[in-house]
C-alpha cells in the first residue's frame, strides 16, 4: 500500500478544494495525506462561523483513492478543528487538545473533542491525530494500548528557533513522532503545512516514520510538495510481535 503526503499552502479561504483536487490527480497512491485545516487555512478566526463545512458536504465529495484532509466541521451547534477520512470509511476526529498560549487561540473559537478513537481501514487498525493531539500523555496512552497499523497525525506546525542548522520545534516534533511509531508498532505519518498567514510561517518537513521509529521519506522545509511512500505491512506485524501484540 502507498501512502502520500501533500504539504501544501491553503488559501486563509473555504475555496481550497481545487488546490486538494490537484494533489489528488498528481498521485497514484492508495491514500493521501493533508495537513490541519487544509481546507480553510489556519487563522480562521470569526469567519468560522460562515466558513465551516458540514459533515455532509464532506460525504458527497468522491475520489479516486483514500483521502485524509482537515476542515473547520460545524456539527450540532458547535464548529470542531477535524479529520476527515473519506474513503471505503467515512471517519471525522475532533482536535481534542486546543492550544490557546502564544500565537495560538484555538481554545476561543473551536470546541474541543472528547476522545481518540481507532477504525478499520485498507491499511488495518487507523487513528487520527491534529497537531497539539500528540503533545499529550493521553494520546501516546492510547497508542500504547490500542496500537493502530497506521497513526495519521495533521498539522499546522509554525516555525520557531532554529539550533544547529535544524528548526527546535522539529526536534520535538520527530522525538515525538519516533516514540508513537515504536509505542504503536505501526507507521506514523506527518503531514504539515507550508505558507504564511498573520504573521506565522509553517515549516512543512512532513514525514513518514516507519514502525521501528526509522523516517523513510522527508519532505522539504517551507515548499509545496506531495511525497510517497510505500509501507511495509511485514515490518509492522514484526513490531507488534516484538510487543507482544496479537495480530
Amino acid at each position: 500500500m502507498k501512502i502520500a503526503l501533500a504539504q501544501i499552502k491553503p488559501k486563509l479561504s473555504p475555496d481550497n478544494l481545487d488546490k486538494h483536487l490537484e494533489f489528488i490527480k498528481n498521485s497514484n497512491a492508495d491514500l493521501i495525506v493533508f495537513p490541519e485545516l487544509s481546507m480553510n487555512g489556519y487563522k480562521i478566526k470569526d469567519a468560522l462561523l460562515e466558513d465551516a463545512f458540514s459533515l455532509e458536504y464532506f460525504k458527497n465529495l468522491n475520489f479516486d483513492k483514500d483521502v485524509v484532509l482537515g476542515a473547520a466541521i460545524k456539527e450540532n451547534g458547535k464548529i470542531y478543528n477535524s479529520a476527515i477520512y473519506l474513503g471505503d470509511e467515512f471517519f471525522v476526529h475532533h482536535k481534542v487538545h486546543l492550544p490557546t498560549y502564544g500565537v495560538f487561540e484555538e481554545g476561543r473559537f473551536f470546541f474541543a473533542g472528547k476522545e481518540f478513537n481507532s477504525f478499520d481501514t485498507k491499511f488495518g487498525k487507523t487513528a487520527m491525530f491534529i497537531c497539539e493531539d500528540v503533545f499529550s500523555s493521553d494520546a501516546l496512552s492510547f497508542v500504547a494500548k490500542e496500537k493502530p497499523d497506521l497513526n495519521i497525525v495533521i498539522s499546522a506546525s509554525p516555525a520557531r528557533e532554529f539550533k544547529n542548522g535544524k528548526l527546535l520545534i522539529e526536534e520535538q516534533w520527530e522525538a515525538i513522532l519516533k516514540n508513537m511509531a515504536i509505542l504503536s508498532g505501526g507507521y506514523v505519518v506527518f503531514c504539515n503545512r507550508v505558507g504564511f498567514e498573520d504573521g506565522l510561517g509553517f515549516w512543512g518537513k512532513s514525514k513518514v516514520i516507519n514502525p521501528k521509529g526509522e523516517i523513510e521519506k522527508e519532505a522539504d522545509y517551507f515548499e509545496e510538495e506531495i511525497i510517497e511512500c510505500e509501507l511495509n505491512h511485514n515490518l509492522t506485524i514484526t513490531q507488534k510481535y516484538f510487543l507482544r501484540k496479537e495480530n
